[in-house]
């Protein structure tokens, strides 16, 4: 390669190969070292549900896409600007993505006549003229990489898998970044295995030395990315699994309580379960359960405990925790319940993103069965929102769905760690014990918010029933009286609808408080609709951008705001959820604009539905578009 360096403002890089090369920890060490060069950043890990599936097939394709740059960022990018395929399968499924004239890095090695037939190629695309529109760089990484090790000693197999270092030793020089930060966690994660750490270290040294000796093409550059101005402070790479544990421990801490979770694992929620269980010094319980059911159980049981109980799973675990929300919701116990969405339904797409269950939080239950829906949009909003959840949840005595998703679980960005000193604390204060002559009621409420008396079980005087079965709104004691039943359900119903009040008013993310179109999202959604946004203003057209965090209740002014506007569109990955919600709640003639292919919405896709809204031709440069990432 030549020695000039190409100064870019951001760039779109995907590995992708067989679920055994490694891409995403290719990937997430390319992370690290982008990070720490000061660089913003967003990431989309895209991996198969099948635990092996076969060698070289298109179903165990795994990649791993960033984007960084030296501005904001907010999506993984449209279109990778470079594309690493490890082998046939690979190319075959991402192809389609990369953009004209992207860089395409191939293992040649892998290129074989079998692997070739099981990625259903008939000709080699190598030779057959389909990759006229890249730039392609053809290696044998295989071959180098055996050269690179055959040192250390190891079989054939073992030496292969040091292929994907050779690799990211190549990108690593091609946007000059650090190989330090690698090799220590090479050495660290190997400490007990040095000739593994020392075999993948040269491996990484060998891509990055190829890279910046040979000539492989005068037209491809070195390219240098700069660091984001941000405000000064402690920053790290978090993904929204691990924001959202810290922030339900920071919840529990500023109420004063023990966090206990109780969980049964199930993709994308489990990592919630594996980054708590590791934070048993703040004071953190964790149970895994043999079942949904149990887990849940165990967590209102906790609550009862006067702990903090905590439930977290997926849209199908969810399903089958149903009855024992009903069960929270009816006892009136604090309770987070956490869903991390994914595509279905049934099984359905166990490891790609999805907001389907929008219906299942709000109405998915027995009964009139209200509960606090509030939903997180990136990994580092997590915190923030893990904190929230467990705020209404003892301030109203509640369960409180918290809805995240697999993209967000999983993708990770730089998040500014906060001052927690300046975090306010929401202490609970629990039940005494009854004066005199009194006798203790367990659905005595606080006038401002309803929610009930919390007894600690053995405070003396404090004895009391429960269970699912209705109580007596005056006593606490069972009750099947039809207007004490009418009465409880009233109340259960006004005490999460005064929560309305209790949150922040709407704002609006991007745009104006009124005009031709608005764009309402919630969730991970943000970022495309950020950009798409952002992209359609600058070309004069008269769009908005408000995205909701309380889901339900609705902030007090939603329905004000969102009347403001000629036009409603709701983009959302799923049939139309949160559309039919807001129609619900304000007979909303909104308009819906799904997406449900497991994959998350490209800026284009957005932006292209704005401009159909405003009869502009859709056939535009997609240079804008692609800078906007």
């Amino acid at each position: 390669m030549g020695s000039d360096i190409q100064v870019l403002e951001s760039a779109v890089v995907r590995f992708a190969g067989d679920s055994g090369d490694g891409m995403q920890l290719t990937g997430s060490q390319f992370t690290t070292s982008t990070a720490l060069s000061g660089s913003d950043l967003a990431t989309f890990p895209d991996f198969p549900a099948e635990i092996r599936a076969p060698v070289g097939t298109t179903f165990g394709v795994s990649a791993f896409q960033i984007n960084f740059g030296a501005r904001e960022i907010k999506t993984v990018g449209d279109a990778p600007d470079v594309l690493v395929a490890m082998n046939p399968a690979a190319l075959k499924v991402n192809i389609d993505n990369l953009r004209n004239g992207g860089l395409l890095v191939v293992d040649t090695g892998s290129f074989t006549k079998r692997n070739l037939q099981k990625a259903g190629y008939t000709e080699n695309p190598l030779e057959d003229g389909s990759l006229k529109d890249f730039q392609t760089i053809e290696i044998d990484v295989s071959k180098m990489t055996l050269e690179a090790v055959k040192e250390f000693g190891l079989g054939n197999k073992e030496a292969l898998r040091c292929k994907n270092m050779w690799t990211l030793g190549m990108m690593l020089w091609m946007f000059s970044r650090d190989r330090a930060p690698v090799q220590v966690w090479l050495e660290k994660k190997f400490s007990k295995k040095p000739e593994i750490a020392n075999s993948n270290i040269a491996a990484l040294n060998a891509g990055h030395a190829f890279a910046e000796t040979a000539e492989l093409s005068a037209a491809i550059k070195r390219y240098q990315i700069g660091a984001k101005k941000t405000d000064a402070g402690l920053y790290r790479t978090v993904t929204g699994s691990q924001a959202l544990s810290w922030g339900m421990a920071q919840g529990a801490e500023l109420a004063g309580l023990q966090i206990v979770l109780g969980s049964y694992p199930i993709t994308p929620a489990s990592p919630i379960l594996h980054a708590l269980s590791g934070m048993k010094e703040m004071g953190v319980v964790t149970f895994q359960a043999e079942d949904e059911i149990a887990a849940i159980c165990a967590a209102i049981g906790a609550s009862y405990g006067g702990a903090l109980g905590v439930t977290s799973s997926s849209g199908p675990g969810i399903a089958l925790k149903g009855e024992a929300m009903g069960l929270a919701i009816s006892t009136e116990l604090p309770l987070v319940i956490i869903n991390s969405q994914r595509g279905g339904p049934s099984t359905g797409l166990p490891t790609k993103t999805e907001q389907s269950d929008l219906y299942q939080a709000v109405y998915g239950r027995n009964g009139d069965a209200p509960m606090p829906v509030i939903a997180t949009r990136s990994p580092g909003d997590c915190f923030e929102v893990a904190i929230e959840a467990c705020r209404l949840a003892v301030k109203y005595m509640t369960p409180v769905m918290l809805l995240t998703d697999g993209f967000i679980a999983n993708a990770a960005e730089p998040w500014q760690l906060p001052d927690l000193d300046a975090l306010e604390p929401f202490e609970v204060k629990f039940a005494g014990t009854p004066a005199e002559g009194e006798e203790f009621n367990p659905y005595k409420r606080e006038e401002a918010t309803l929610a009930r008396n919390w007894a600690k079980p053995g405070t003396p005087g404090c004895e009391h029933r429960i269970g699912g079965i209705e109580k007596s709104y005056d006593t606490g004691h069972i009750s099947y009286d039809p207007d004490n039943h009418q009465k409880m359900t009233d109340t259960r119903e006004a005490k999460i609808n005064g929560i309305a009040n209790d949150v922040p008013a709407q704002t609006v993310d991007q745009g104006n408080e009124n005009g031709n179109l608005v764009l309402v999202g919630w969730g991970s959604t943000y970022g495309p609709i950020s950009q798409a946004v952002k992209a359609a203003r600058a070309e004069g057209l008269d769009v908005s951008h408000v995205h909701i965090r309380y889901i339900h209740p609705f902030p007090a002014n939603l329905g004000e705001l969102l009347a403001g506007y000629d036009n409603v569109m709701v983009p959302e990955m799923n049939n139309g959820q949160l559309k039919t919600v807001l129609r619900d709640k304000y007979l909303l003639d909104a308009k819906p604009f799904n997406k449900v292919s497991g994959q998350p919405f490209k800026i284009q896709e957005i932006l292209d539905a704005i401009r159909a809204e405003f009869g502009v031709n859709t056939q535009q440069d997609s240079a804008q578009e692609q800078g906007a990432a």
